[in-house]
């Protein structure tokens, strides 16, 4: 992992509530369960594959520039193409399509509701991340109306 620009106390409140939320996911707590048909249960594993492509695919992009927080890494460079095409967010689309995907197959609403605080976690912290983005890559701004922030 490349270094990292100062972190804020904003950086790391944003990754200490993405890691609790993905331990409270992993939990075997279960709320209520509910019923869908074979047919889509399993067809919501064709969203997790998704999910897990898209976010493998980002992660080579993204190769030694990585970091779970929302500041950029020193050094790094915009990527705007592959997945990062369809996607200004493809590890964040990939996680919440994992997350959904699973949901569903598991028929957990406990894990939907989980999914929706990621959702919601995601969004803002985006919001965070990309004006830091346009502060620093003048040519972000151009690739934000180009590009959807999820898929």
């Amino acid at each position: 992992m490349e270094k990292l620009e100062k972190l804020t106390i904003k950086d790391v409140a944003f990754v200490a509530i993405q890691m609790l939320l993905f331990l409270i996911y992993v939990l075997p707590f279960e709320i209520i369960s509910f019923n869908i048909s074979d047919w889509l249960r399993y067809s919501s594993l064709i969203i997790v594959i998704f999910g897990l492509l898209i976010g493998l695919i980002a992660l080579l992009q993204i190769n030694t520039k990585i970091s779970p927080f929302p500041r950029p890494v020193a050094d790094s460079q915009l990527i705007v193409n592959g997945v990062f095409a369809i996607s200004r967010h493809p590890i964040y689309t990939s996680i919440l399509a994992v997350t959904f995907g699973y949901a569903l197959y598991s028929t957990s609403l406990f894990k939907v509701l989980i999914f929706i605080l990621l959702w919601l976690l995601f969004y803002y912290k985006s919001l965070y991340e990309e004006q830091l983005l346009s502060s620093r890559f003048t040519a972000y701004i151009d690739y934000k109306k180009k590009t959807r922030r999820f898929i």
